[in-house]
């Protein structure tokens, strides 16, 4: 292996957390620390957090890609919508048949008229409220599959960005986009549109109306829609950051809240709690502020509709009087204007309303549109250019790893690995060891292809990581980490996440070779217990066994352990070691190790500094030698004895 130009120390923002380790009450680590070590930059530098950049015009994209596949139904539920208006509307010519020809007609002893407007009223008020009825029936199932849709692609979309994006973007922020968000676009769908829809409607049928009855009227009625318009559109531009705002806020509130209850136990541990609770104050604060900004401006834009729409209305109603003493317009035909013009009016207050809903689906669809909007790091080659591994050879289970000329650097900072070179012989285990910021994890995310390296290649049995599609990757490369992370669910279906198709004898029988068995087997339900969330039902050593369990159910070829026992007692670190001789045997392994003790089981180590190896053998050979390797080993025997 060669180094030709080192590395700037700059730490791996997940690289060894000896501060942790050591309030754990682990044993001693590998490395001393070095407290020169610069802190890693911030994983969220280098993008917005909040406001992830969109082309123009990708929100609207994005609801038309929506609601593409219902455009039927939405056909449908307009249509549904225009037969509800037209019913709706038939109210006030009826009116005025009854005041101008049905009343007229009742002095004469003629009960036609007025017999036939009842029933026509009647009929109109049925056929509205059916009318209506379809249109909420068809219109929630849109608003439904479009949700559904949404959600399910934000889901998709973020499980298949890459570990760089996550380690820069809060989970909270995801959280928020797939609720918050979605719920603003739900209201928007569900009460907005139909509102908005409604409105125009009502102003193409009742200006049609008030032209037709009398013209003059009609006139004066349209000429008083245009300080509403300018009172919409001042409201618009006005809404529109606000409630970009809001939405920031209430994603704030919800990764605060997040982050705090996901690490409750260093909040008890350290007395966080009142500071939490100021910062926390602070951002519930920001968002009652800008829910309270967003609030006023919809008040005044409720007050000055409302203001406007009174005052035409009296005016109208006035002039129309004055000509109705003068013969010049029919009672009836006033009656029906105002009853028209009230009608008219009465949904500018929704409109607000609307504006409301969708300035905030806007904003919240801008967010949800970024995060569509990324692109893995990693991306997997196309179907047709990937490349299968070759054949195992049938003596071990093992493949060759090959580091080529490889190069990283995070993009938040400088360059963790020079120029590097390594060759891993299949079937041998290779422990590496360092001080934090050596590059140690580095070198295991670039073996998951959890990055790419910025130069060079990483082959497997001569394949480049990058020509494998990710199923052919993931079945030859497995990551056992220090957390031994377990979903909500039964212990079988952990152990089964790497093999789904694995029988409960399957299961069994991984976990009796690892040593599992005989804890599961004493649980509540045995291998049906449900571990709850993050494994909290049993204890960090058990979480390894199984962890442990299912990387050998999954049987890869390559194995990567990332501190694998930095977290246990001596007991668990013991039963743990026990199930590793098992689970290694035969495949390469790489072992990232903070422990001693860990490394025993290695046939080779490399200990690492600034992104070079500086040393490399068998343990008993660094052991014997005279480098940091062997000062270690004799630091951590004399602790032990000591």
């Amino acid at each position: 292996m060669t180094a030709s130009t080192p590395a700037s120390r700059t730490a791996d923002p997940d690289e060894g957390d000896a501060l942790r380790e050591r309030a754990e009450g682990t044993a001693p680590a590998l490395a001393s620390e070095h407290h020169d070590t610069p802190e890693p930059p911030s994983p969220t530098d280098d993008f917005d957090q909040d406001t992830l950049p969109t082309a123009p015009g990708a929100t609207a994209a994005l609801l038309r890609s929506l609601l593409a596949p219902m455009r039927g139904r939405v056909v449908l539920a307009t249509v549904l919508l225009l037969l509800q208006q037209a019913a709706v509307q038939g109210g006030p010519l009826l009116v005025a048949y009854a005041i101008d020809s049905g009343v007229p007609a009742v002095r004469r002893d003629d009960y036609g008229p007025l017999i036939a407007v009842g029933v026509g009223y009647l009929l109109c008020a049925a056929a509205s409220a059916v009318f209506q009825y379809a249109f909420i029936v068809a219109s929630a199932r849109v608003n439904q599959d479009v949700l559904l849709d949404l959600r399910g692609r934000i889901f998709r979309h973020a499980q298949a960005l890459s570990v760089d994006f996550h380690e820069r973007y809060t989970s909270g922020r995801l959280i928020s986009r797939s609720t918050t968000d979605v719920e603003s676009l739900r209201e928007l769908l569900s009460e907005g549109l139909q509102e908005l829809i409604t409105v125009i409607l009502s102003f193409v049928y009742i200006s049609a109306m008030l032209l037709w009855l009398d013209l003059s009227l009609g006139a004066a009625a349209v000429v008083s829609f245009v300080p509403l318009y300018l009172l919409v559109r001042r409201y618009q531009r006005r809404a529109g950051p606000l409630f970009g705002k809001r939405s920031t806020a209430i994603a704030s509130v919800i990764v605060k809240f997040a982050e705090t209850m996901n690490g409750i136990r260093p909040v008890r541990a350290f007395r966080r709690e009142r500071a939490n609770e100021a910062e926390f104050a602070v951002l519930n604060h920001r968002h009652e502020r800008s829910n309270g900004d967003a609030m006023l401006e919809m008040a005044r834009y409720v007050v000055g509709s409302r203001l406007v729409a009174n005052t035409a209305v009296a005016g109208i109603v006035l002039w129309g009087a004055y000509r109705v003493t003068d013969g010049t317009l029919a009672l009836g035909v006033l009656a029906a204007a105002v009853l028209y013009l009230r009608r008219l009016y009465d949904p500018i207050d929704r409109l607000g309303m609307f504006l409301n809903s969708y300035q905030s689906a806007a904003a919240s669809l801008e967010k949800v549109a970024g995060l569509l909007a990324q692109t893995p790091s990693v991306p997997e080659p196309p179907a047709e250019f990937a490349r299968p591994l070759p054949a195992l050879a049938s003596e071990h289970p093992g493949r060759e790893v090959r580091f080529d000329g490889v190069r990283f650097a995070y993009r938040t900072g400088g360059e963790v690995l020079p120029r590097f070179d390594l060759t891993l012989p299949a079937g041998q285990t290779v422990a590496v060891v360092g001080s934090t910021g050596a590059g140690k994890s580095t070198l295991a995310k670039l073996l998951a292809r959890f990055y790419d390296p910025t130069d060079g290649r990483v082959l497997l049995d001569g394949t480049d990581l990058r020509e494998l599609a990710n199923a052919e990757l993931r079945r030859g490369v497995v990551m056992v980490t220090q957390e031994a992370f377990l979903f909500s669910g039964t212990v079988a279906e952990n152990i089964a996440i790497g093999r789904p198709d694995a029988t409960r004898e399957d299961i069994e029988h991984a976990a009796k070779a690892i040593g599992a068995h005989d804890f599961i087997a004493s649980l509540p339900d045995g291998y049906d217990t449900d571990v709850r969330k993050r494994g909290g039902r049993i204890s960090a050593g058990q979480r390894q066994l199984v962890a442990f369990a299912r990387a050998l159910l999954a049987d890869p070829a390559v194995l990567i352990l990332d501190e694998a026992t930095s977290s246990l007692d001596i007991p668990g670190e013991r039963a743990v070691q026990r199930a590793m001789h098992t689970v290694l045997h035969g495949r390469t392994a790489v072992v990232i190790a903070h422990r001693l003790s860990t490394v025993e089981i290695a046939d080779r180590v490399l200990v690492m500094e600034h992104g070079r190896i500086v040393e490399d053998g068998t343990p008993d050979e660094l052991v014997a030698g005279s480098g940091s390797f062997a000062d270690l080993h004799r630091a951590w025997r004399d602790s032990v004895v000591g």
